[in-house]
């Protein structure tokens, strides 16, 4: 049988696996795949630093489903990819990453572009493989590929060393994985089921809970279904945001440090919290002591029972895939009688939150005078779009803002970095986005720290001729930082006031367009020209520099202590 090369191997395993697009930058160690790669239908997207390439594959993996794939070289190429693969990790996006490394006899010679590149990302991969033999390359890929898209999904590296690449073996597909020790649990207990919907049937006060899992598991129609038919609200986590349509009454929008009044309150007076695909983050649950006071029971739903009572006890654990769980409960709920007798009290529930909501409304009383609003521009924004576009953020002020004030009415449609908060996420995971949906409208906002982090990959976008569009909302200072420089560091502001560059010039010499906006009369007509415009766009809106988020929870503190001002 004819022999292929180790990197020929490489690419073939890439096929199998229906990869379409793969984000990287070539280099020494890698150049064998590299060349392999040349001859084969599969598109490569060439970035212009690797940290970008790693938040493609993300982009791209959460508007897919499936897992995104980078290819880097060894040594700084490498390490380069770290915080991306930290993102990944924390926000469960599956990844793979192959990165070329020195020849086996070279390792831990400290050899040129050397980095232990296994031993670095061991704590924030799922797993990792050293690929010493030709001959395990398919395996190894194939099992990547599934560690890194099943159970609770996450980022997986293949290292590659130079000699192994170039190494000739015949190929052999495995058709399927049996890895021992590894068998995520996809049916949930029935009996935990029976008990969760027994202690629903009793609340007089639930509230569901919904995480990112609920869209990893493609679960948001069984989730729609079942939140509709109980009657019951639902709030959701910052990755959660679309599991259900903001146009829904029921959906009470974001909870957590920078949820709503109505929101928080309700989580504040549950007597059941149904969590749904959550983890309980410190940023949804501020002082863990005093989180959900009055809730007689927490039921937790998750695939990863290791997030399980990690931060917050509780008392009905259901492990199993969200999607798989969440169809078991509708089945055991259909024609019960006594849930059913349960809805006039869910019902009174449900208004009393909605009057909390009318309480303290999110922004009521927000200024307007000539300077713009970035209230205004999301406004805008929800305007052009009529709200079908995926939109991806940064991290900071502008990220909070998009969460809040943005109705996200579909899953797969709010890209954010969450558990790591990257800033520097935002253009490279909306152009990997639009390699995942060529046909869908990505619009990015970030703000001017966060968009320098990676504006390199502007370069990309023009490259490919991308058609994106990135808001920056400027307002010349890292502002989530100034912001609890204000309100807990007596507004001594350390280092935090920034020189930006003309982001007009900036986009034009990289042959994309720059429009900017300075006052609030020129808002409507230059987004609108804007988002005319073919190909990648950069619009530089600047904003008032002591414009805050609010409401916040006190770093510290609990959901009852937000602050309003």
């Amino acid at each position: 049988m004819k022999k292929l090369t180790g990197a020929q191997i490489v690419v073939e395993s890439l096929i199998a696996e229906g990869v379409d697009v793969i984000f990287g930058y070539p280099g020494g160690a890698i150049l064998p795949t590299y060349d392999a790669l040349l001859d084969s239908k599969i598109k490569h997207v060439l970035v212009r630093h690797e940290q970008g390439a790693t938040h493609m594959a993300e982009g791209y993996a959460r508007v897919s489903g499936r897992p995104g794939v980078v290819i880097v070289t060894s040594g700084p190429g490498a390490t380069n990819t770290v915080t991306g693969i930290a993102d990944a990790y924390m926000d469960s996006t599956p990844m793979v990453v192959l990165s070329g490394q020195v020849p086996t006899t070279m390792i831990g010679n400290d050899a040129f572009q050397e980095a232990d590149f296994v031993g670095i990302t061991r704590p924030c991969t799922k797993h990792n493989f050293l690929v010493k033999n030709v001959k395990d390359i398919a395996r190894i890929i194939k099992e990547a590929f599934y560690i890194a898209g099943s159970g609770r999904p996450g980022p997986v590296v293949v290292d590659l060393p130079k000699d192994v690449q170039q190494a000739e073996h015949v190929l052999h597909l495995p058709e399927k994985i049996e890895l021992r020790g590894y068998k995520p649990t996809i049916r949930g207990n029935p009996r935990q089921i029976e008990r969760a919907i027994e202690a629903i049937e009793k609340s007089s006060t639930p509230l569901f809970y919904v995480g990112g899992g609920v869209q990893w598991s493609g679960a948001a129609p069984e989730l729609r279904e079942l939140v509709k038919g109980l009657g019951i609200p639902v709030t959701e986590t910052l990755m959660g945001l679309g599991s259900y349509p903001a146009s829904d009454s029921l959906r009470l929008g974001m909870l957590g440090m920078h949820g709503s009044y109505g929101t928080n309150t309700a989580v504040c007076n549950t007597d059941c919290l149904i969590a749904v695909g959550a983890r309980f983050d410190d940023r949804v649950t501020g002082k863990i002591s005093e989180f959900a006071p009055k809730a007689e029971t927490i039921i937790h739903i998750d695939i990863d029972p290791s997030s399980i009572s990690k931060n917050v006890k509780v008392d009905i654990p259901i492990v199993g895939d969200i999607k798989s769980v969440l169809s078991d409960m509708l089945t055991t709920i259909k024609g019960r009688e006594s849930i059913a007798k349960r809805h006039a009290d869910w019902t009174k529930w449900h208004h009393q939150i909605l009057k909390w909501q009318k309480e303290k409304p999110l922004y009521e009383n927000i200024h307007r005078g000539e300077s713009v609003s970035p209230i205004d521009v999301i406004a805008e924004l929800h305007k052009l779009t009529k709200g079908d576009c995926i939109l991806v953020t940064d991290v900071g002020q502008h990220q909070m803002w998009v969460a809040q004030m943005f109705p996200f009415e579909h899953p797969r449609s709010w890209l954010t970095s969450g558990g790591l908060g990257t800033m520097g996420y935002g253009l490279p995971a909306g152009i990997g986005a639009t390699f995942a949906a060529p046909d869908k409208k990505v619009v990015v906002v970030s703000g001017d720290g966060s968009i320098q982090m990676n504006i390199q990959e502007l370069g990309t976008a023009v490259q490919y001729k991308v058609d994106i569009k990135v808001i920056i909302l400027n307002n010349y200072f890292l502002g989530m930082v100034r912001q609890w420089q204000e309100k807990f560091y007596a507004e001594r502001y350390s280092y935090t006031a920034m020189s930006v560059p003309n982001f007009v010039k900036l986009a034009d010499a990289y042959g994309a367009r720059g429009f900017r906006i300075e006052k609030s009369k020129d808002l409507v007509a230059t987004m609108k020209e804007a988002f005319a415009t073919p190909g990648p766009v950069l619009i530089d809106i600047v904003i008032p520099k002591e414009e805050a988020v609010m409401p916040m929870i006190p770093p510290g503190g609990a959901m009852s202590e937000m602050l309003f001002a």
